[in-house]
């Protein structure tokens, strides 16, 4: 369901591209266009099957972004405020997850017929949007909880419907990021700094910025990002562009996606028009067998009875997310699972360890981890002591959806909205 949220909220890019439109909904002071409701349509329907003709889809769908807009109006109502850098990360995170749909940044680049940068210009709106409305309804649901007497009425109500119990796996990892080692970042930062030196010498950088930075939506306009506002790129970057003189060049920069070299190329008013080259950390053959090494003697300490496992995951591991948990990924139905890892902990035992194996993040992005299997839990129909977390889930979810229906009533009274279809 997320995934489908997040290509729905990517679709918005191409809204400012319609030349022929029609306002199909008003939402206080938002407005919806038929292209954005056609668009959404499609999707949902190639991912369903479904007829995009048939009104109830068509309906339901509107209706569900009237409730979008719904959920901003009320977070700035709430005055409710989302910072940059939440905003920064979660773009960052979104047009990583449709690169990897797409299979390349070049690729999603030309589907949506802008570069990297404009897409992250055109998303970020809806994405702190987005974000707002999620907000609103944390601060209404987020403690939503039920008592036992709750859980057990929904479980007698509802368990000649719940269905089977799939499959499930606790499982816990311990990663290792080859890109994360201080060698590699010394190497990396020794090479920006002889592109800073060159460029310094007379070197042309447009040129190099072609041919040397890592950021392929700029690189190929020799590094140039157009005009921007503060709050679109990292802080790290704006921190020190901002300061720039025109036709200055910044020292190295470091962000969270690599090493900048900086020029500031003309200032607008409160917009700064710059180019840079971007160098990545880059893995190497020598990294990737040192990430593999590492992981090999934590699982022979661990096979030794040297501390447990939560111990090292807390110590070692790059997945910031787990690692303070002591390495919980948490409990997954098999359908959840990817067949590689399915596949690898199939044939693993409780308690067992496996050998590092490759993890690839996205397109770009891999590492290495050791697998632990805490516990496997075989299908079976549910019982109310046996999976009374589970069926605690349902029932808060359950419960949720009366309250969130209920208020969504309120707020279309409070809230003026018109759909004109």
């Amino acid at each position: 369901m997320k995934k489908i949220f997040l290509i729905l909220l990517f679709s918005s890019l191409l809204f400012s591209q319609e030349t022929l439109d029609r306002i199909i909904a008003v939402v206080n002071n938002e407005i919806i266009l038929q292209s954005e409701l056609n668009l959404q349509v499609a999707y949902v329907a190639a991912q369903r099957n479904l007829d995009p003709a048939n009104p109830d889809l068509k309906k339901t769908i509107l209706d569900r972004m009237v409730e979008e807009k719904l959920l901003y109006a009320q977070a700035e109502l709430d005055s409710i405020v989302i910072s940059n850098e939440d905003v920064n990360a979660q773009l960052e995170n979104q047009l990583n997850f449709f690169i990897a749909q797409y299979g390349s940044l070049e690729r999603m680049e030309q589907a949506y017929g802008m570069s990297i940068d404009k897409i992250r210009r055109e998303l970020r709106d809806e994405v702190r949007k987005s974000m707002m409305g999620n907000m609103v309804q944390q601060k209404h649901f987020g403690q939503l909880d039920a008592t036992r007497r709750e859980v057990r009425e929904f479980f007698e109500e509802y368990q000649d419907s719940l269905g089977l119990i799939p499959e499930r796996f606790e499982l816990s990892h311990i990663f290792i990021n080859p890109q994360k080692g201080e060698r590699l970042k010394a190497k990396t930062k020794v090479f920006t700094q002889a592109l800073l030196d060159s460029i310094k010498g007379g070197a042309d950088f447009a040129a190099l910025a072609k041919k040397f930075s890592d950021d392929p939506g700029s690189a190929a306009r020799g590094g140039e990002l157009g005009f921007v506002k503060r709050g679109v790129f990292f802080p790290e970057f704006e921190a020190a562009a901002f300061q720039l003189q025109e036709g200055e060049i910044s020292d190295i920069v470091e962000s969270p996606v690599g090493f900048h070299i900086i020029q500031m190329l003309e200032r607008r008013g409160e917009s700064i028009r710059t180019r840079h080259i971007l160098v990545k950390v880059k893995s190497d053959e020598q990294a990737d067998l040192d990430a593999i090494e590492m992981l090999t003697e934590i699982r022979d300490s661990l096979l030794r009875g040297e501390k447990n496992f939560e111990y090292f995951a807390r110590k070692y591991s790059d997945d910031t997310e787990t690692s303070k948990l002591g390495g919980t990924l948490g409990k997954f139905d098999v359908s959840q699972l990817d067949k590689t890892l399915r596949d690898r902990v199939y044939g693993m035992s409780i308690g067992e360890i496996s050998t590092p194996k490759r993890l690839d993040l996205d397109n770009k992005s891999y590492g290495y981890h050791i697998i632990k299997v805490n516990n496997r839990i075989p299908e079976h129909k549910p019982t109310f002591e046996g999976d009374y977390d589970e069926i605690k889930r349902l029932t808060i979810y359950h419960k949720r959806q009366k309250l969130y229906a209920n208020w969504i009533s309120e707020l279309k009274e409070k809230i003026y909205w018109e759909v004109r279809i």
